[in-house]
Formats: structure tokens, C-alpha cells, sequence
């Protein structure tokens, strides 16, 4: 874990008011992993004071990349800065997805902004290993497909792809994706994860889901971001020092 002051190398504006910004963070491009964020305080000066948390979308030689959407003032100063601008960042942070196992194919599974961690994820699968993307949205413009490959997509409204949800999705496509053996990596809002974790139990299904939760610190210290655990009762873990990736089947989201 580091803390560094990294200029910012460019700026990608996607649809929809969705940033990705490339840093040069050498140290921490070193040792990241897919699924590891990052907490930046978007300031110079208290306002906001807390730093905000950032899935690592990619890490590319001495760069690392964070995706992002204008959600309030924190991100609007983000959005806001100029290249070469600096910005203070401490990480990586937390624990990652494994990427090691006997699986044949890596299913990744994303709603929304969940998007964020898979293009590093992507990058980082062994070649051996297939891939297909499922990805979901409320409507066409909240379906963000990012170097994501070998996509499958649906929106609530129908307005792209199936008319469902992606959970939707996945059941449409179980016999197809049964072939192999599989597994799921999924990032999204809650309600789509209490929903997978249920099909991936049902159809007994690996799965590895990178949790959501507002964080301060980063690593622990404040105890701000506790996650309840499946086995044990009133036990919680800690999505930043845990998580933010669970098996599903470890919590209870």
C-alpha cells in the first residue's frame, strides 16, 4: 500500500457522463490486482474531507485507470481535473479476485457502474481461459461495455438487448454456458448481487462478487464498512480489508 501523488495522463469521457481517467502510479501499478481499489481524495483542501473509494479499472505498465460517473461534488471536482494535475491516492486496497482454479470459462457479470474492475480483470485472464460478458443495465444508457468481449446484454426497459434483468439474462443462456465448467465474477448493485448469489446457489455455480459500501478509511482502521458474514452469526467482516471481493457464498449481501 502506498500513498503517491499521481498526475493524470488522460482523460476518456464515454457515454452517459462515464470517465476514465489514466494515472501514472508506477508503485502501484507494481503490485495491483483485479478487484483492488483505490481511495483518492479528490481535493487539495478539506472539502470533501473523506477520500472517495475507486474500483482499479486497469493497470497497464506504469499506469493504473479508474472509471467513474458525476454522482456528486466528489466526483464532479474529479471529472474536473486538468492533465498532468496530480491527485492524492492511497492503495491498492483490499483484497482482489482469484484468478487461479480448474474453471474453463470466466463469466463476468456486471451491472451498471460494476463495470469498473473487469477490463484489468480481462486483461489479467490466463489465455487458456474463455471468456463471455453479461452485462445489464436499466436501460441502453446505463449498459457500459468497456473492453468487455464476447458480450451478452439486457435492460430492464428492452431498449438493448433481452428485456430482463441480467439475471434474466444468465438463465436464458444456462444450458449454453453449462458446457463448461464456469466461473462467475460479478460486480453491480446489491439487489442484482442478492439475486445472483441466489442462481449461483441454485445451480451450484463459483462465484466471486465485488461488494459495494461507503468507506473512509480504506484498510480498517475506522470500522465504517462492515459486511455480515454467512457462517457465522452477528460476525461481520470488513469490505475494505476482507473484501471489497466475497465467494458469495461467504456474506450475506
Amino acid at each position: 500500500m502506498f500513498i503517491i501523488k499521481g498526475p493524470i495522463k488522460e482523460v476518456i469521457e464515454l457515454e452517459n457522463n462515464i470517465f476514465i481517467q489514466k494515472i501514472y502510479a508506477p508503485k502501484i501499478a507494481s503490485i495491483a490486482r483485479p478487484g483492488q481499489f483505490l481511495n483518492i481524495h479528490v481535493s487539495e483542501t478539506m472539502n470533501p474531507l473523506l477520500r472517495r473509494p475507486f474500483s482499479i479499472c486497469d493497470s497497464e505498465g506504469d499506469n493504473i485507470y479508474i472509471m467513474f460517473n458525476i454522482f456528486g461534488e466528489g466526483t464532479k471536482m474529479l471529472a474536473g481535473k486538468r492533465i498532468e494535475e496530480e491527485i492524492d491516492i492511497l492503495g491498492p486496497l483490499g483484497n482482489g479476485f482469484c484468478l487461479d482454479g480448474d474453471y474453463q470459462t470466466a463469466i463476468i457479470v456486471a451491472g451498471g457502474l460494476g463495470a469498473a474492475p473487469f477490463p484489468f480483470l480481462i486483461r489479467s485472464l490466463k489465455d487458456d481461459k474463455n471468456l463471455c460478458c453479461f452485462v445489464g443495465g436499466r436501460t441502453h444508457k446505463d449498459v457500459i461495455t468497456y473492453k468487455m468481449k464476447n458480450l451478452f446484454i439486457s435492460t430492464d426497459d428492452g431498449s438493448m438487448g433481452l428485456k430482463g434483468n441480467v439475471i434474466d439474462l444468465l438463465n436464458r443462456n444456462l444450458d449454453q454456458l453449462s458446457k463448461d465448467k464456469i466461473k462467475i465474477f460479478a460486480c453491480g448493485p446489491n439487489a442484482m448481487l442478492r439475486a445472483l448469489k441466489k442462481f449461483c446457489i441454485d445451480n451450484n455455480l463459483e462465484c466471486e462478487a465485488s461488494t459495494e459500501c461507503a468507506m473512509a478509511c480504506g484498510f480498517g482502521i475506522c470500522q465504517g464498512c462492515p459486511i455480515e458474514s454467512a457462517h457465522q452469526k452477528d460476525k461481520y467482516l470488513l469490505v475494505c480489508k476482507d473484501g471489497p471481493v466475497f465467494n458469495v457464498r461467504d456474506v450475506i449481501i
